[in-house]
């Protein structure tokens, strides 16, 4: 599905690094590519940068080549993509047929984890384990960059994480709030992975035969965990949830054989 090179007939999806057959410690990135694949949306893979993106971040993509434009069709934010592709006609809308309780429990799963799991994964990556976060975000760049560039990623991010809340927390009460998000999880997808019997491939969050939004993000946010070396509390814990791993397993083999897979 994804590849190296540049089709017309091709997304362009930038992800922050350059094209490999492997995730990025992004779960934006990993919410989107989900999204692209499921709907088989063929997508080639570029680098791009948050200064180039037109909403100053990661990921971003240009549809021209889906829509026939003449012109670049640049896009931004993982959920902006995800509703204009659907808008377009060109992504189905895995939520069209839910009852109204069952769109705001979707809702709910993806704000739990979008507007609180994220930031106290940024207080983890960004706080606790700095020098990890920063070396591999800023790989490619010299150390005397990495040094400045860094040093201002990480100011910036203190001073988000303070305002939104998060950072006002000692690191002890933010990994029990990450445990605790965690364990929720754990207990759905148990439910769901009991419900879904003998049945081969995926199961979903909601219970129902096909994927929703959540499933985007909450895959996204477990195989973020799983492949990142800078939230090693949250990997452990991860690792131990025996029915969130299953899941995030079972959607790799599913949408996923050609990347390379987190280490069991």
């Amino acid at each position: 599905m994804a590849t190296s090179s540049d089709a017309q007939d091709k997304l362009v999806l930038y992800r922050g690094f350059p094209a490999s057959n492997k995730y990025t410690w992004s779960p934006f990135v990993s919410k989107l590519e989900f999204r692209l694949r499921q709907s088989r949306i063929p997508y080639t893979l570029k680098e791009g940068s948050t200064q180039e993106g037109p909403s100053g971040k990661i990921p971003y993509v240009n549809i021209a080549p889906l829509t026939s434009s003449d012109t670049k069709d640049f896009v931004g934010d993982s959920s902006v993509i995800i509703n204009t592709l659907v808008q377009k006609g060109l992504a189905e809308d895995l939520n069209a047929h839910l009852a109204p309780e069952q769109k705001a429990a979707d809702m709910s799963i993806r704000a739990l984890c979008e507007d609180k799991l994220y930031f106290l994964g940024m207080a983890e990556r960004w706080v606790d384990n700095f020098y990890i976060q920063r070396d591999h975000i800023l790989e490619s760049k010299p150390w005397a960059l990495r040094f400045v560039i860094g040093n201002l990623i990480y100011n910036k991010i203190v001073s988000i994480l303070h305002g939104q809340g998060s950072g006002r927390f000692t690191k002890e009460q933010q990994r029990k709030m990450r445990e605790e998000i965690w364990t929720i999880l754990e207990g759905l997808l148990a439910q769901r992975r009991i419900e879904s019997g003998n049945r081969r491939g995926p199961f979903w969050m909601l219970g129902g035969e096909k994927p929703t939004e959540a499933d985007a993000v909450v895959f996204a946010f477990a195989n973020s965990v799983l492949v990142c070396d800078s939230c090693p509390a949250s990997q452990t814990f991860v690792r131990g949830c025996g029915s969130v791993m299953e899941y995030a397993g079972r959607i790799h083999d599913e949408y996923f054989a050609d990347y390379q897979k987190w280490k069991e």
